[in-house]
């Protein structure tokens, strides 16, 4: 190497590259002059020979010299690629709860229809239609006439009663001491207790007739028998109503808390026992429009008095839910959320970090060193757009979120915390 360095170094310029041809040949032409054994013009040819296969040499020599240097050169350590910028999302432990949206149905607590009890005509209508009302609330009044004429009769047949029970009993006081002196027979005074007793019987029934007939006066005016919003009037006044009327006078509803029907297998009933007696607090059940929104309004199951379908095999679960704003209203249709799940430490990733490739689930995750490695995952249950992961992750992991398209095992990379889609739009929204 240092022999190629030194050719290199004087072969630098023609001058040089000749003096080195040309060095040879006076060595030789010294020598024949002190020998004188070569003619002239055989010298010079000899001599131009040579020259020109040592210019020939000189010049390979210099081509070799330039190509070993080439050669040297050549392995120079290119630039390092630079590392990938990704974003992470770092692995915690949050509580999870799988649920369910179903279809259901709203109905009040409590149902009334109000119907007249006795035959009647409808004098006055006493309510606001569609308000609220207490229990006891008269609703209607039916002419109250001709029962007052009935309770006046049943009366007067009271006190006549009364005064035949009353004669009876005097009779019988007289025919005590007649009957110790012999002097009415047994007969007779059996009769007067008879009569006494009769007497004692058609007071009572009497006392019933009366009451019967005051309370009939009383049917007269038509009370709420719950509490609840009463909806329209189905009667008007001076309509004839009975108690046999296959149409009510008016409905009322309970809805301050309503019953919330949902449908569903009896299979995943044993389940949502389960949930409820190990969840703590109370299972609660989420209340949603038709549209899927939440209404803000929580209920919880109620596991009495279910009853399975035998046509379809599905129980009605019913959910008892506080309605103070009435905004739920009977038949409504609504969504349920059902609880089916509960983890109390579980880990999520976002859908978009996963890798599948030949039936094998993956995450990329960044060690301490900065270098990301791919790990194989099982997923579960997918909940807002995020899987839970069954197995594969410990928290305080960091998985790639985005930037995982150029990635390979290994690779270096500057770790970025990643946004939520609903973070990144809200700061743009505070940024404009």
């Amino acid at each position: 190497m240092v022999g190629l360095n030194f050719i290199t170094a004087s072969m630098d310029s023609p001058q040089s590259l000749e003096s080195f041809a040309i060095a040879p040949l006076h060595n030789a032409r010294s020598m024949c002059s002190r020998g004188n054994t070569m003619p002239g013009r055989r010298f010079n040819e000899v001599s131009m020979m040579f020259v020109k296969q040592r210019y020939a040499g000189a010049l390979l020599a210099v081509i070799a010299a330039f190509g070993l240097a080439g050669c040297d050169g050549a392995p120079q350590a290119q630039d390092a690629p630079a590392p990938l910028q990704v974003s992470v999302m770092t692995l915690a432990g949050e509580d999870l709860v799988i649920s369910e949206d179903l279809p259901a149905r709203v109905a009040a607590l409590r149902s009334a229809e109000i119907r007249a009890q006795i035959s009647g005509i409808v004098q006055r209508r006493l309510f606001e239609q569609g308000a609220e009302i207490s229990a006891g609330t008269v609703l209607f009044q039916i002419n109250p006439a001709p029962f007052k004429t009935d309770v006046d009769s049943a009366a007067a047949a009271l006190q006549r009663a009364e005064a035949v029970l009353a004669r009876a009993c005097i009779q019988v006081d007289r025919l005590v001491p007649l009957l110790r002196t012999e002097a009415i027979s047994r007969q007779t005074y059996d009769d007067a207790l008879s009569l006494r007793d009769q007497a004692a019987a058609d007071v009572a029934q009497a006392r019933a007739t009366l009451a019967r007939h005051k309370l009939n006066l009383q049917f007269a005016n038509v009370e709420a028998p719950i509490a609840g919003r009463i909806d329209q009037a189905l009667v008007s006044e001076g309509a004839l109503v009975s108690p046999t009327d296959a149409t009510p006078m008016a409905r009322i509803q309970q809805i301050d808390q309503v019953y919330v029907d949902v449908r569903q297998p009896a299979s995943v009933l044993e389940t949502l026992r389960q949930q409820a007696g190990s969840m703590a607090p109370e299972l609660e059940v989420e209340i949603l429009g038709s549209d899927g929104k939440p209404l803000g309004m929580q209920g919880h199951i109620l596991f009495s008095g279910i009853e399975v379908d035998a046509g379809t095999g599905d129980v009605l679960l019913r959910v008892l839910v506080d309605n103070p704003e009435r905004r739920l209203l009977p038949g409504l249709y609504v969504q349920a959320r059902i609880p089916r799940a509960h983890y109390a430490s579980a880990l999520s990733v976002p859908q978009q970090a996963l890798v599948r490739t030949s039936g094998q689930t993956s995450v990329w995750v960044v060690d301490g060193q900065g270098q990301v490695q791919q790990v194989p995952v099982n997923t579960a249950e997918l909940v807002d757009r995020q899987y839970r992961i069954a197995s594969g992750l410990s928290a305080g992991q960091r998985v790639v979120i985005e930037g995982i398209d150029r990635l390979t095992p290994g690779a270096q990379v500057i770790a970025h915390p990643w946004q939520p889609p609903a973070v990144s739009q809200q700061a743009d929204a505070d940024i404009r």
